[in-house]
């Protein structure tokens, strides 16, 4: 028996290390499904206890591998941590999220046992589940990456489906592929049955043909108008970031933006290139957080600013892209933060106990649900910092008339780790969506996406930059933005119907027949 748990433990905890190592910036899924066929061979193993110990350590592997850039937040010295208590507390709230993705994955094997794993009506009901909480999750607060993003880089084809069912589609597909292979090997395909490879080969086609064929289709650009939009990347460490030499450099760098824009109103009106285009304006856009508190612009802007900031509301602060439109100095309209980081932004009892979490702005306040923002050119969807991971959200701003996406971060200091994780979930809302993004941060990564989820301009990380992207406005609506999460919802619902609907017994069966 201590020789199973101990085989068990270690195949566990292997393969949550490569399901971690799989995803971005890897993103490689072939990497992910020997991991996920270890997972359906803990959850067939026949010892209960053995399989939700060896589950929770894979979910736990697979989070902390993922989530390593949560080690960065030390020093935490610069807001108030005393500097030995800052390494214990960083891997306090790293083993803590490792410890919630052990649970979940516990959870979701404790589930799936007594439906009989072998069985492929389970590995349906299993999979498609396992895709829907990746979607419920991802609109709470404690959710980031997930099998749904693991598609990218490296497998367009497979990401290319998230224009038809979303996030939550793919992780499906991952974990029923992962059935798949770990089905293969229990009928012998390594002890001389090819035939047993025909199941994972099946479902790998399932998968990747309708994503090459959505790849490779032919595109338009985009049904709208051009948009030249100038992007500021401060490149100043959060550390440094309300010093008060810093904010001086940062409100020279947006001088020296909008400056470049005076007498350039020929850009605001110039024809875009490309028939049926409109004509091109041109907006300045700032990452998360670059303005303080009632900051006014150093300058009246000929163009429009949508510079991410901070503003009161009644007896709240709220994190928001502020919008100040051409000609003004204060803003006249905004997008809040909806989804606040746990300890970092919102903060337990905040007005009540004198500390801002691990973070110099604790203590905010949410905003509203709605991540769309109006504007004269054309609405637009606005994701802040890790709002990124919901794309619930960013549809039903494509759906209320979003033209283009926002995704405006300070993702400093954490390594290119997680700039990376960023770049792939903007691709991928891009690819939901069927809407150009761009992505404005701190340090990086700043960049502009197509709607197909190509990275078409960007600026080099960790350095202050200010460069000119173009975006094409784009109201056609994918699939999952008419729809969201509905098939996948449909899709499991059907497949419960499927497990649980009643067959007759084959005993009673023959008799009928006499």
């Amino acid at each position: 028996m201590g020789n199973h748990r101990r085989f068990w433990t270690l195949a566990a905890i292997a393969g949550g290390v490569l399901a971690g190592v799989a995803l971005p910036p890897v993103g490689w899924p072939w990497l992910l499904w020997p991991a996920l066929a270890l997972l359906w061979a803990v959850a067939g193993s026949p010892h209960r206890g053995t399989a939700l110990v060896a589950a929770s350590l894979w979910g736990a592997a697979a989070v902390l591998v993922s989530h390593r850039w949560l080690l960065w937040l030390h020093p935490l010295d610069w807001i108030g941590v005393p500097a030995p208590l800052s390494l214990p507390l960083c891997l306090v709230v790293w083993g803590f999220c490792g410890g919630v993705g052990g649970l979940l994955v516990a959870a979701w094997v404790a589930l799936v046992r007594p439906l009989d794993p072998n069985r492929l009506d389970t590995a349906l009901v299993a999979a498609l589940g396992w895709g829907l909480a990746e979607v419920l999750l991802a609109r709470g607060p404690l959710f980031w990456l997930g099998l749904g993003a693991s598609a990218l880089p490296g497998d367009p084809a497979l990401a290319a489906l998230a224009a038809l069912a979303g996030a939550g589609a793919i992780a499906a597909l991952q974990v029923l592929i992962g059935w798949g292979l770990w089905r293969a090997l229990q009928l012998g395909a390594l002890r001389g049955r090819p035939r047993a490879l025909a199941l994972p080969l099946a479902l790998l086609l399932l998968a990747h043909g309708p994503g090459w064929a959505l790849a490779l289709a032919p595109g338009s650009g985009g049904d709208g108008a051009s948009e030249n939009v100038m992007v500021v990347q401060p490149a100043i460490p959060t550390r440094h970031k309300f010093e008060a030499g810093s904010q001086r450099r940062l409100l020279e760098q947006l001088d020296q933006a909008l400056g470049s824009l005076q007498g350039s109103a020929s850009l605001a009106s110039r024809s875009a290139a490309g028939p049926g285009a409109g004509a091109e304006t041109t907006v300045v856009v700032l990452p998360e957080g670059a303005l303080p508190l009632g900051q006014p612009l150093p300058r009246a802007a000929t163009a429009e600013v949508l510079a991410g900031g901070f503003r009161q509301q009644d007896d709240s602060v709220r994190s928001s892209v502020l919008r100040f439109g051409p000609g003004e100095r204060y803003a006249s309209g905004a997008v809040d933060k909806h989804r606040l980081v746990p300890l970092g932004e919102w903060v337990p009892l905040a007005r009540l106990v004198r500390w801002s979490g691990l973070s110099a702005v604790g203590g905010l306040e949410g905003g509203a649900a709605s991540r769309l923002l109006p504007r004269p050119a054309g609405a637009i969807g606005v994701a802040i910092c890790y709002e990124l991971a919901d794309g619930t959200a960013l549809a039903q701003a494509s759906r209320d008339g979003a033209r283009w996406l926002l995704a405006s971060a300070n993702l400093d200091p954490y390594p290119r780790a997680l700039q990376a994780q960023f770049t792939a979930l903007a691709q991928l809302r891009a690819i939901e969506t069927g809407r150009w993004l761009v992505s404005v941060a701190n340090t990086g990564p700043s960049l502009v996406v197509a709607a197909s989820g190509q990275v078409r301009s960007t600026l080099p990380d960790g350095i202050a930059a200010i460069k000119t992207m173009t975006v094409r406005q784009r109201q056609t609506l994918t699939v999952y933005d008419r729809w969201g999460n509905g098939p996948l919802l449909l899709g499991w619902l059907l497949a419960l119907l499927l497990r649980f609907w009643p067959r007759p017994a084959a005993g009673s069966s023959a008799s009928a027949e006499r």
